[in-house]
């Protein structure tokens, strides 16, 4: 027994067990994660009774109208962003796992670099440096004597083409961080077969480094395009026309909330599709190593001009999608005199760090709820209500920012309609607007990564260890208390860490639910930025860059350590 199972012997002789309190308790547990589940499905169905049952129907004037061209430019985003993040994420995967060329080992951890950057924050640095009155450009007319547009042409970066170039720069490492795990945990010997009967580097990864893959990288895919359907700020600067752009255009300026309902809808039929194609694509998918003796993967070593390709090829992504856009950050921050490092600034990095803070330890919590309550002998129903409860992280942030406001508004309503009529009081707005509905939202949005972490640190202890707890008398919840919480300290932290980090960038949702005249640094960067004013929001844009490194360093650790057995070497 091990020392965690031995603190429990301090607790005098093991009581005879009743076979109704472990049952009791497992229900309480049960019931609770039930409850929990239907909160955070709450807003789902908000969305879908609104939709179905709007104050003023102007679906059919959306359809014939606007709709379609949502609709179009929507798909035409995720199928650029789709193409470019597997290209890179894979390529790159491919070249830093199974390959030895100089930088490799730096590149292991760099190339996740840019999920650190948001994608709004990388569309404001490179329009204010490719625009026409930009550095590049001006620079151009002056060396080649250019005057005007017509005198020579540039891509234009505000644009359907710029706005999939930024966010496949920052939404590539879902792929490459999933591509490489994958990659390192293959067997060797089957790699080294294909080798054996003729295939190079390339053809070994096509027809069989592919193929093993495909489930890990469709994974990746799926989880960029699900962050480019809940991208606000980089389409809205850009004036690309999606779906996210039509609900705050139906909402906020038609202030028709059932037509926004309705176009979230739309979006939910999309994240629908994605989930559905991802499970789709890992039908009889399953591959199991035939070997237990697992060798580290040496590498194949590149010379020449193909191993100077593989390091331009993995220095481009991290140059172009982190180093440029935070230099310039950097640059603007500490030397401009536009740059705000005022009372302002810190007010709204507070705002962001308390919302952040109170929103990771409300998700810590209901995901250990969750989680537990699933290792308590849970039945089918309670399985597919924890699998439901995190799905909102599959919604995005202005659908959901609907999905929290219409049952929030009617609970306010009823009560203030009530107490009119009673004692004559109106309690105005009680959870619409206010700071405890912007941490719901970041609950029911961000619940998923932390359960993923909870739940991965209870399936390290075994049942065995529960069981002598038990035997010394300790019901569910002092177990949970004393032996699994100390245990799995490590994920609670990282899980709240993620949540943390993924709240300071959000910006669809906090746009809508945010208090009057309060700011987080994601909207006061999106508002000064958005008055071409990216030097006097610097200051907030690097804070939240800054703030996103150590969970990205945390992901490139446990990316490296994913195969068994690996010693490979870092060149």
């Amino acid at each position: 027994m091990t020392a965690e199972a031995d603190a429990f012997q301090g607790a005098g002789p093991a009581p005879e067990l009743s076979a109704a309190a472990p049952i009791d308790g497992r229900r309480r547990w049960h019931v609770a994660a039930l409850a929990t589940a239907g909160l955070v499905a709450m807003p789902v169905l908000a969305i879908v009774w609104k939709a179905l049952n709007p104050t003023e129907n102007i679906w059919p004037h959306l359809a014939s109208t606007v709709l379609p061209g949502y609709v179009l430019t929507t798909v035409l985003l995720m199928l650029g962003v789709g193409v470019g993040t597997f290209v890179i994420g894979t390529g790159t995967a491919w070249l830093v796992a199974m390959c030895r060329f100089p930088g490799r080992g730096l590149f292991q951890w760099a190339l996740l670099l840019p999920l650190a950057m948001p994608g709004y924050l990388i569309a404001y640095v490179y329009t204010d440096l490719l625009e026409f009155a930009g550095p590049l450009q001006s620079v151009l007319r002056e060396v080649f004597g250019w005057s005007t547009r017509r005198d020579y042409w540039f891509p234009e970066i505000r644009s359907l083409g710029g706005a999939i170039a930024m966010l496949t720069l920052v939404l590539y490492p879902y792929v490459y961080a999933l591509a490489r795990a994958t990659f390192l945990e293959q067997s060797i010997c089957v790699l080294e077969v294909s080798r054996t009967l003729g295939r190079g580097t390339w053809r070994s990864l096509r027809d069989v480094a592919l193929p093993l893959a495909r489930p890990a990288i469709a994974v990746g895919v799926t989880l960029a395009l699900m962050e480019c359907l809940n991208d606000f700020g980089t389409v809205d600067f850009f004036a690309v026309r999606t779906l996210t752009a039509g609900v705050f255009d139906v909402w906020l300026r038609m202030g028709n909330a059932g037509g926004a309902a309705q176009i979230a809808l739309v979006m939910l039929a999309f994240v629908v599709l994605l989930i559905w194609a991802e499970r789709r694509s890992r039908v009889r998918q399953r591959f199991h190593h035939t070997s237990s003796k697992l060798r580290p993967i040496e590498g194949i070593p590149l010379h020449g001009r193909k191993a100077w390709a593989a390091t331009v090829a993995c220095t481009l992504p991290v140059l172009l999608g982190f180093a440029v856009p935070a230099t310039v950050l950097a640059d603007y921050a500490f030397t401009s005199e536009a740059a705000q490092w005022s009372p302002d600034f810190f007010r709204h990095a507070l705002n962001s760090l308390g919302l952040s803070a109170a929103a990771a330890l409300v998700a810590v919590a209901l995901a250990t709820l969750l989680a537990y309550a699933a290792r308590q002998r849970a039945g089918g129903i309670v399985h597919v209500a924890i699998r439901l409860a995190s799905v909102g992280y599959a919604i995005p942030g202005a659908v959901l920012a609907i999905g929290v406001l219409i049952p929030f508004a009617a609970f306010d309503n009823a009560v203030d309609g009530f107490l009119r009529q009673t004692v004559g009081i109106s309690t105005g707005l009680i959870l619409s607007g206010t700071v405890a509905a912007l941490v719901f939202a970041y609950t029911v949005r961000f619940l998923a990564v932390s359960l993923g972490a909870v739940e991965a640190g209870l399936g390290r202890i075994t049942p065995s260890m529960e069981m002598a707890a038990r035997t010394l008398g300790h019901g569910p919840s002092a177990t949970l208390r004393r032996l699994h919480l100390p245990m799995i300290r490590g994920s609670l932290l990282t899980g709240g860490l993620l949540v943390f980090v993924d709240t300071m960038k959000e910006l669809p949702a906090t746009l809508v639910l945010r208090p009057f005249n309060f700011d987080t640094l994601a909207t006061f960067v999106y508002q000064y930025a958005s008055d071409e004013r990216l030097e006097a929001c610097a200051p907030a844009a690097l804070a939240i860059v800054a703030a996103g490194i150590l969970p990205v360093l945390l992901l490139a650790r446990s990316v490296g350590a994913a195969r068994p057995g690996r010693r490979g070497r870092d060149d």
